[in-house]
């Protein structure tokens, strides 16, 4: 898996994530932070000190298991959204 996975490559728009999270509002996250958890290109972290989750974009595998786990992101909650990368950005798999 490791070798395939390195093998992917991204094109990414640095200055527009396909993802946006309300990094403060996640504390009182109903999922207890599963995306943080469940994220398999572990883009999500949790900073326990400051009380706020970060989401780095870049290197994300646009799985959606994201959107599946965390429901602000699933209803489209104020501050949350999840879209597919625009004009051509994001994950190109290269397996094989």
């Amino acid at each position: 898996m490791d070798a395939l996975l390195a093998s992917t490559t991204f094109a990414t728009d640095e200055h527009h994530p396909h993802i946006v999270i309300d990094p403060v509002a996640c504390r009182t996250c109903p999922s207890d932070r599963a995306c943080a958890t469940s994220c398999p290109a572990q883009r999500y972290v949790w900073d326990e000190a400051a009380q706020v989750m970060t989401f780095d974009h870049v290197g994300c595998l646009e799985c959606g298991n994201c959107r599946l786990v965390c429901e602000r992101l699933f209803t489209g909650a104020e501050g949350y959204s999840w879209n597919y990368p625009a004009n051509g950005a994001g994950v190109d798999f290269r397996q094989g």
